[in-house]
């Protein structure tokens, strides 16, 4: 059988046809619905007029719809682009016209707000999962009517490995976004890799609060779909009382989370103090859990081993922490995931081989990006020759360093290190230090512009409830224990992060606001 990603499904309907494959608002969805619809839509994309290698877009959120049609495009042959419901109508555009998209699958409300744009892309087809009107035009259809067409079998593709199965669009908030062309090679040697260290299992039940266009809340329904798990879907976290009702009823077993999920259940939790004992395992990827949120993560799920990752979506998974070590090594992100082979180099391209030191780190394995979709510039800045004569390897623009045991610490974006008083510093380094002051809840460090030292930190300090700790205290511990370059020349303290649809700190916002505030002056 090749190896292409949807025979994970193709295996796991023959092997638990009957079985709960997603389970989302109280309704619960076979392995068997799952094909059969996924196998439907891609009969009518065929019919419409899809061919293998056609791009198709999922503009929908965390639905049902998302999954089944996920599945349909790669029956279809063609390549999934999932994209995030936050996303503005400009940006939709840009990867509308970008991708060269012959069909887009998502809601009314998406089509009432953009039907002008829709109409000046290169879509013949968009299709609606809530909608039961006609329309005139032939250019729009309903899901209903999709499911209803039997006129249609689906026919055979002759796809390989080697073939396109996603365009995964990175958020552009530096500038405009790019795609991320992976093959079914990429996404399956990355789901195997992943099922290996994991060890998710048919029994397990997975809670998924994550986006579905990001993709590590896309591979908790790949991976899920890979080893007969069941898919507990969440539309979002911002509720975080309704995520610990949902662990609850369902008994989940696996918690993907990021930071700030485990700081809302963790405040939420004091209140409700409800038994999360079913949690076996607590992932994270996307921002690096601080000492601070692993005593969270063992005080709402004590019986859980955390697994402490990092990677990016240019190869999706570069490394993870075993559980074992987390703490001894609280603030390292692991070794390689199986399969997978890193190194870091200096400012020069050359191999650095003595620990603790900073480098960019490389990536080589088979989760390697085939590049930027219409971007073979950006494209020639990542992928450079590997170790034998037309490899390519992944330099990923992100500042680590390697101990002597080889563990990985994640030190910052290249582009986001600061160059304070002539010297490099790493955010991250100055925020896991501010982090582990018992008072402060979260803590995110920037860099704005300075006459006399060309640039300095800007600390942003979120304190926990009911604590009081002022500017002047943060920087006069900060003085005894770092260097001066790395103590912040402003603080200012908040009640809340501003937050990216992933979840993540909005560094870009937060960036705004410290230029604005330093213009009004609120130096410590």
């Amino acid at each position: 059988m090749r190896p292409l990603l949807h025979n994970f499904l193709k295996e796991n309907v023959q092997c638990h046809p009957a079985k709960v494959a997603v389970t989302m608002a109280k309704k619960e969805y076979t392995f068997n619905d799952i094909n059969t619809q996924s196998d439907q839509i891609a009969a009518y994309l065929q019919k419409a007029g899809v061919k293998r290698g056609d791009r198709v877009v999922i503009l929908l959120g965390n639905t049902v719809y998302t999954v089944t049609s996920f599945w349909a495009i790669l029956k279809a042959g063609a390549v999934v682009i999932p994209v995030g419901m936050e996303l503005k109508p400009e940006k939709i555009e840009y990867i509308l016209q970008d991708s060269g998209a012959t069909v887009l699958i998502t809601n009314k409300e998406v089509v009432a707000q953009n039907k002008e744009m829709l109409e000046s892309t290169p879509l013949f087809k968009v299709i609606m999962v809530d909608e039961t009107k006609t329309y005139k035009e032939n250019l729009y259809a309903n899901m209903e009517t999709v499911l209803a067409d039997k006129e249609y079998e689906l026919s055979p593709v002759d796809t390989i490995s080697i073939d396109l199965s996603a365009i995964i669009y990175t958020s552009g908030s530096t500038g405009e976004p790019k795609g991320v062309m992976l093959t079914h090679e990429n996404m399956v040697t990355a789901t195997n890799s992943l099922n290996a260290y994991l060890g998710y299992t048919v029994e397990d039940k997975v809670l998924c609060a994550l986006p579905l266009s990001f993709d590590y809340g896309l591979y908790q329904m790949i991976m899920c779909i890979s080893t007969g798990a069941t898919l507990v879907l969440e539309k979002e976290f911002t509720w975080p009382i309704f995520l610990l009702k949902s662990i609850i009823a369902h008994q989940v077993t696996i918690l993907p989370a990021v930071p700030t999920m485990v700081m809302l259940l963790h405040e939420q939790n004091k209140k409700s103090k409800l038994d999360l004992s079913s949690v076996r395992a607590v992932t994270n990827t996307g921002a690096a859990l601080t000492e601070t949120n692993i005593g969270m993560v063992k005080n709402l799920f004590s019986q859980a081993k955390i697994f402490s990752m990092y990677g990016l979506t240019e190869c999706k998974r570069c490394t993870y922490l075993p559980p074992e070590d987390i703490d001894k090594k609280p603030n390292s992100v692991g070794i390689a995931i199986p399969n997978t082979e890193l190194w870091l180099v200096d400012d020069d391209g050359f191999v650095i081989k003595e620990p603790n030191q900073i480098g960019q780190l490389v990536i080589r394995g088979a989760t390697v990006m085939r590049g930027y979709w219409n971007k073979p510039e950006k494209t020639a800045e990542k992928l450079k020759e590997g170790l034998f004569p037309g490899e390519k390897v992944l330099y990923t623009g992100d500042y680590c360093s390697l101990d002597e045991d080889g563990y990985l610490y994640f030190k910052g974006r290249m582009d986001h290190m600061i160059k304070s008083r002539g010297i490099k510093v790493s955010p991250k380094e100055v925020e896991d230090y501010i982090s582990n002051i018992p008072e402060i809840n979260s803590v995110l460090v920037t860099g704005v512009p300075d006459e006399d030292y060309g640039e300095v930190l800007f600390a942003f300090v979120v304190l926990e409830e009911g604590k009081q700790l002022s500017k002047e205290t943060i920087i006069a511990l900060c003085k005894q224990d770092l260097e001066a370059y790395k103590v912040p020349e402003y603080v200012s303290i908040i009640t809340s992060m501003p937050k990216t649809p992933n979840g993540k700190f909005d560094v870009i916002k937060l960036k705004n606001q410290a230029l604005e505030e330093v213009k009004n002056n609120v130096k410590a």
